[in-house]
């Protein structure tokens, strides 16, 4: 079946640059050039939040993997941390001294990775947002910088037609890889951590193996690329183009399979779901638009299948396909030897979810104790301005 369209939201002023979802895909987030953050819900006749609070375009956003946090990047450069609620209570802290492009949570959440137009890649504590690191060889722009799925690698791209691996613990560059013939604009890692995958505005998506360095598969579109995302499954890539279409690749096979038409002008972002049922995408036409895709073979003993039949357009996709198909054969073989108890089972993901709902809490009470501390900061100032006027007015008396 082919990927349709669920539903669109309109409420931006003016370009949207960024989409994600959240954990529960109850929630959106989208940002603009508008200087906004909106929150959509997913569940019918449900308000959207609209959240002020940069002072220019909103270039980036991102739900924290618990789902009870959104990190924003601004050209005010800016990052800020939302609680995605009525509320919209966030903090603030001045990231970079340039435009923030690019955000990104670590996979357990206690990191954020920013890139800015200041050419540089940093990182930092989501709790107290305290400066860990920078990463600073780019010549040019940065545009994107996301962690690896283990957190081991960060991956940069920028505008100097580089994409760099840095090792997170050295904090050194691994490997840069420059075959890309324009300006770099999105780069993410394949769920397994073993790739990468590059979109530009060369109008190609490379795919490299982070292990080997070398190039995996290539695909030439005939517009400039803006965005990409992977399939959880590993096994499809999304595309968001200036030629307004969306694009779904088949990684297994190496060939294009859906070229989606939906926005009215270049489409600027996109974004699978977290299970991958659904992906978002935003435009110039400040829209954003929810799309169900349908063509995920949601058992993966039919990816299994597909794979085994399916032959490789060259060479260069065996390494892709032989190392999929052992990601699979572990999942697969997993729930054949298990053999466990349904009662089991569903313990299992009652404790799961129980953890999941106090990790969350935990991330609302950071955020909280975050928020009071500014307030209190705020709160020692004033009085300190009230104290020093007191004096000058008993000085003045005096005198």
């Amino acid at each position: 079946e082919d990927p349709s369209l669920e539903k669109h939201f309109k409420g931006h002023r003016d370009a949207v640059t960024s989409v994600d979802f959240s954990i529960n895909k109850k929630q959106l987030a989208s940002g603009s050039m508008d200087s906004c953050l909106m929150i959509w819900s997913m569940r019918p006749q449900m308000r959207a939040y609209r959240f002020v609070g940069h002072k220019d375009a909103v270039m980036c956003v991102q739900f924290s993997p618990s789902g009870h946090l959104v990190a924003s990047g601004s050209r005010d450069k800016t990052v800020r941390l939302w609680v995605p609620s009525v509320k919209g209570e966030s903090t603030v802290f001045k990231a970079h001294t340039g435009t923030v492009r690019s955000v990104h949570f670590s996979s357990d959440g206690q990191s954020l990775v920013t890139a800015s137009d200041d050419k540089t890649v940093k990182v930092w504590t989501v709790h107290r947002q305290k400066f860990l690191f920078s990463l600073s060889q780019h010549i040019n722009w940065v545009r994107c910088a996301r962690f690896s799925p283990d957190g081991r690698l960060i991956v940069s791209a920028s505008d100097d037609k580089t994409v760099k691996l840095w090792d997170k613990t050295s904090r050194e560059c691994i490997h840069s890889f420059c075959e890309h013939g324009g300006f770099v604009n999105h780069v993410d890692f394949h769920p397994s951590g073993t790739c990468i995958a590059a979109a530009g505005t060369d109008n190609t998506v490379k795919v490299w193996d982070v292990r080997m360095n070398r190039l995996l598969q290539h695909y030439q579109g005939n517009a400039v690329v803006n965005s990409l995302s992977f399939h959880p499954s590993g096994n499809y890539l999304v595309t968001a183009s200036n030629d307004s279409t969306l694009k779904i690749l088949d990684l297994l096979e190496g060939r294009l399979l859906y070229t989606l038409h939906g926005h009215q002008g270049p489409a600027t972002c996109v974004a699978f779901s977290r299970t991958g049922d659904f992906f978002a995408s935003g435009g110039s036409d400040e829209q954003v638009m929810v799309w169900k895709a349908n063509f995920d073979a949601g058992d993966y003993g039919d990816v299994l299948k597909t794979q085994k039949s399916g032959t490789s357009v060259d060479g260069t996709h065996h390494t892709l396909q032989s190392e999929m198909d052992c990601g699979v054969h572990l999942k697969k073989t997993k729930t054949q030897d298990s053999g466990r108890s349904h009662e089991q089972q569903e313990e299992e993901n009652s404790l799961a979810n129980t953890l999941e709902h106090i990790m969350g809490q935990l991330d609302v009470l950071t955020q909280t104790v975050s928020i009071l501390e500014q307030r209190l900061t705020l709160t020692e100032d004033k009085l300190k301005e009230c104290l020093e006027n007191q004096q000058k007015i008993i000085q003045n008396k005096m005198s």
